[in-house]
């Protein structure tokens, strides 16, 4: 397994550095992300071929964290080749940045390989999980495909309010129940993921290891490079009716709306 995780994360790496080149020569970056995802997923495979070999287990996982890889990786691809304008996340860093944005972006992007090749390492944990398939595979299985489903309805859903309605703020549908339905349902399938690899019987090392994809996705879409960032941008370019949104809407986890403060106030002087 050392070899395969010294080439998996070489390979992601490699990616990524490529990704950085990239974007300073076409100063765009909507394209990084797609990337990313695209590379963790090959990353992980190549971890689980090499630790896991040819195992039904092995498969499940595998073939999960392919169909992860790819729609994900080509939905975010898509997204930025159908939009003339940068990612604000990226492009704000940009700016923040400043002149040093060339090296900054580059050691950015490595710390996200990083990430990544700990997400492929956490997978093949997951695939090494010994024993016969069972009903704990089966549930595994359900929460991931449930994720997929929520992540495509909630991608769907924004892509249809924007055509009618650009400039809003989306309040539809899963939209009404989560501010980030697509960031919790993307969280959810690494929870399906560890599901399938946990040994609940007698928890080990193995174990920790399997916990880390859940954990880290997380703090990254919760705490550090998905809510923070996107809502920052959120509310410079809708202010107040962005705030409404988030005073009305969980941020993550999908929960009963509020009434909006204009409804509270309306309410009070009838």
């Amino acid at each position: 397994m050392i070899a395969g995780g010294v080439l998996a994360l070489v390979l992601i790496a490699a990616i990524m550095a490529g990704a950085a080149i990239l974007a300073e020569r076409t100063r765009r970056s909507g394209f990084i992300d797609g990337l990313w995802s695209l590379a963790t997923g090959l990353s992980a495979l190549v971890l689980i071929a090499s630790s896991a070999g040819v195992t039904a287990r092995a498969l499940v996982v595998g073939l999960l964290v392919a169909v992860w890889s790819i729609r994900l990786g080509g939905h975010l691809l898509t997204r930025t080749l159908a939009s003339a304008a940068d990612d604000p996340r990226y492009a704000r860093l940009r700016r923040e940045w400043g002149a040093a944005a060339p090296r900054r972006l580059f050691v950015f992007l490595q710390l996200q390989a990083v990430a990544g090749w700990l997400l492929a390492v956490s997978a093949a944990a997951a695939a090494l999980r010994p024993g016969d398939l069972s009903w704990q595979d089966g549930l595994g299985v359900a929460i991931a495909v449930i994720a997929f489903g929520g992540e495509s309805l909630a991608d769907r859903t924004l892509r249809h309010f924007r055509a009618r309605r650009a400039g809003a703020v989306c309040d539809v549908g899963l939209w009404a129940w989560s501010r980030h339905p697509n960031y919790f349902f993307e969280w959810l399938f690494w929870v399906g993921i560890a599901v399938v690899g946990l040994g609940f019987e007698a928890l080990g090392l193995r174990d920790l290891v399997v916990i880390i994809a859940p954990a880290e996705m997380y703090w990254l879409l919760v705490k550090v490079s998905g809510i923070p960032l996107l809502e920052r941008h959120m509310v410079e370019s809708r202010g107040a009716a962005f705030q409404d949104y988030q005073a009305r809407v969980s941020p993550f986890f999908p929960w009963p709306p509020k009434r909006s403060q204009a409804a509270y106030h309306r309410d009070k002087t009838r």
